[in-house]
């Protein structure tokens, strides 16, 4: 990763309805891999955070979860933390292709949140941020809403704080451009078990 601009950070989080292992949660690890990679070959990707003791990425930082994991007999929750170089690249990630998949299913294998399943932030270029920014910013977006501190894709802003419109049209021609090079990923994807 390089410094220059500012770029985007998203950290999502949520709560399965079963332990790893569990057959309930089964097609969310299926398809783990595919997301990831499908992430690694999107137009705006700049990196992610890897999970301490599993193969990939290195972990940015001690990977800690906000407090809405409390209470739920979790001690660890699926997570993820990335950098993009702007809005509508992640959107297009997000909502198309394999990822889009994911979320499709994504109330088999989650419970319902009372919590925001996301929160966007800006970061200096030269900044790679860490699982505690993540946490933090996903409880601040619950508590104050979204502003230019946390946001989501509902309510976005700018680096410099101003309300931001997505150019659908850009996401768009993203997605397009992407699923060029994602289609064996979401075939293989198509295929899994929900």
């Amino acid at each position: 990763m390089t410094a220059g601009g500012p770029r985007l950070a998203i950290y999502n989080f949520g709560l399965h309805t079963g332990p790893e292992g569990d057959p309930r949660v089964e097609g969310f690890v299926l398809r783990e891999p595919a997301n990831f990679e499908a992430a690694a070959r999107a137009s705006g990707f700049i990196g992610r955070s890897g999970y301490r003791g599993v193969p990939g990425p290195r972990s940015w930082g001690q990977q800690v979860f906000p407090r809405f994991i409390e209470g739920s007999g979790f001690d660890s929750a699926p997570s993820s933390l990335s950098l993009w170089t702007d809005i509508e690249s992640l959107m297009a990630f997000s909502y198309h292709g394999v990822h889009a998949d994911a979320l499709k299913h994504g109330r088999n294998w989650n419970i319902k949140p009372s919590w925001p399943p996301l929160v966007l932030w800006w970061v200096d270029g030269h900044r790679v941020p860490d699982w505690q920014d993540g946490a933090g910013r996903l409880e601040y977006l619950h508590d104050h809403g979204a502003s230019g501190r946390a946001f989501t894709f509902k309510q976005p802003f700018t680096a410099g704080g101003e309300a931001y419109a997505i150019d659908r049209d850009k996401v768009r021609r993203i997605a397009q451009e992407n699923a060029k090079g994602q289609a064996d990923l979401l075939a293989h994807v198509l295929t899994l078990k929900v």
